[in-house]
């Protein structure tokens, strides 16, 4: 993702802010806000007029993409409001008009929000791995050499995204997630350590086993996952699956650049997922979600 103009920093702020308006933000729950998307800093809001301190707040770290995906997708994202996903979707149509110039898009995929690019036409959300992703597999998982293999999965899907080999990108993609589940299920999960996981017929499969089709099932049985979310992850599974040229032949498709990119958003929204499920409630939420 790319810098933001200073002026589409001040639209957004504008809206963050919202003065007069039926999500309005006090200079406190703005603070509160920025600390919810650990925007960089740890900014504390001075009592100055709410709108030009948050752009500068903003402006400070426009080159953060990381801090600018998190922002972005935290101000239409349904958690955010007590209305959920009726009071978040007009906020996200206001925020994709502000972003449109910028040729960026928020869109929904299992539920929550995702940051992407608009294709040449304009009209096509096109994804890429998340620009922190190190830092969510850090808090994700127990950390050391599996967040290295992992981040080593995706950065090589990243590489054969960028030279062409673009069968091969959905490939490691879906190694990537399987590895990152595996290592979930094996941190949060005794009985799984212990017993394995049970396939639809009832029987028992080694973790060490355990294909990616058994970790989606398992990790949406117990609710890490939203079904969105798994049904999306399905598809690149499928397309996993051409590591076997037999199977890319039955099922007829060359992958090219805008394949691989729709396989990333179901990244997104399985580590959204997964974040929600397992990792402690933030510190600074706010004890009342904003109310229309």
């Amino acid at each position: 993702m790319v810098s933001l103009d200073l002026l589409t920093l001040e639209r957004v702020a504008r809206l963050i802010c919202d003065v007069d308006g039926p999500y309005e933000r006090t200079g406190s729950q703005v603070e509160r806000f920025l600390h919810r998307v650990r925007w960089p800093g740890d900014p504390q809001y001075d009592g100055s007029p709410r709108i030009p301190w948050l752009t500068e707040v903003l402006g400070s770290h426009a080159n953060d993409a990381a801090a600018l995906d998190r922002l972005l997708c935290r101000i239409c994202d349904p958690l955010e409001y007590d209305g959920g996903a009726e009071a978040a979707e007009p906020i996200a149509q206001e925020l994709n008009r502000i972003l449109a110039p910028e040729q960026l898009t928020i869109t929904y995929v299992g539920g929550r929000p995702v940051l992407g690019q608009l294709n040449r036409i304009g009209d096509t959300p096109l994804y890429g791995p998340p620009p922190d992703l190190k830092e969510r597999l850090q808090r994700l998982t127990a950390g050391g050499s599996a967040v290295d293999i992992l981040m080593a999965r995706a950065d090589e899907a990243s590489i054969c995204q960028s030279n062409g080999a673009f069968a091969l990108a959905i490939i490691g993609i879906g190694s990537f997630v399987e590895g990152l589940l595996h290592a979930i299920v094996m941190q949060h999960d005794e009985q799984v350590r212990g017993n394995g996981l049970a396939d639809r017929r009832g029987r028992r499969v080694s973790a060490d086993r355990a294909g990616l089709h058994l970790l989606l099932d398992h990790a949406h049985q117990r609710e890490w996952i939203q079904t969105d979310a798994k049904d999306f992850m399905d598809k690149v599974r499928d397309y996993r699956n051409f590591v076997h040229p037999r199977h890319q032949i039955e099922y007829g498709l060359v992958p090219d650049l805008d394949t691989v990119r729709m396989c990333w958003a179901p990244v997104h929204a399985l580590l959204n997922d997964l974040e929600s499920a397992l990792l402690p409630v933030d510190r600074y939420s706010d004890p009342a979600k904003l109310t229309g």
